[in-house]
């Protein structure tokens, strides 16, 4: 049941410019996507993006905008939907981590459609908003009804560290501080 770094993907959802200043509590949702995205890239876990419209929404957020190893542009809600999405995440992904905006629209209809498709999925609940906090207990609770496994950044960290003998482990615990 633990997570794995080395099965796993970060997926980051239209965390974007224009639209993380209507995002409730917004700065902390990208904080804790950066500490998610740093880990990932310390413990070399794929890191993949989506962007809503980009010519509308803007570009990732700068915090964000260097990690992901492809970004998806795209107009559907669910980035499956999207006739990209099947070569976005890596061959092999059996677990995929999910962070962004908003909770109750493009993530949740991510999630239930990876969901749909068999594959096991983690919301970072932390590293997740909505512009509406019910928007987003309601989305993190409907994705939890549907299999989703509801997690924290640094639940993820740990697990994916899985030893403080990691040769990691002090670089990612800095991120906690």
């Amino acid at each position: 049941m633990l997570l794995t770094a080395e099965s796993a993907a970060l997926l980051l959802i239209d965390m974007q410019e224009r639209l993380m200043p209507a995002i409730y509590d917004g700065e902390m949702v990208v904080a804790r996507a950066v500490r998610l995205a740093e880990a990932a890239r310390l413990l070399e876990v794929p890191i993949r993006a989506t962007e809503q419209y980009p010519a509308g929404l803007g570009p990732t957020v700068q915090p964000l905008a260097a990690y992901p190893h492809a970004v998806l542009a795209k107009t559907a809600f669910s980035a499956v939907q999207d006739p990209g999405f099947p070569g976005l995440l890596p061959a092999g992904t059996s677990e995929i981590v999910v962070a962004g905006c908003e909770a109750h629209v493009c993530v949740l209809q991510t999630v239930l459609a990876l969901r749909g498709s068999g594959r096991r999925v983690l919301l970072a609940a932390d590293a997740t908003g909505s512009r509406d906090p019910a928007d987003r207990a309601a989305a993190i609770d409907r994705a939890r009804q549907h299999g989703a496994e509801i997690v924290t950044s640094e639940m993820v960290l740990f697990e994916w560290l899985r030893d403080a003998q990691h040769p990691k482990f002090r670089e990612v615990q800095n991120l906690l501080k």
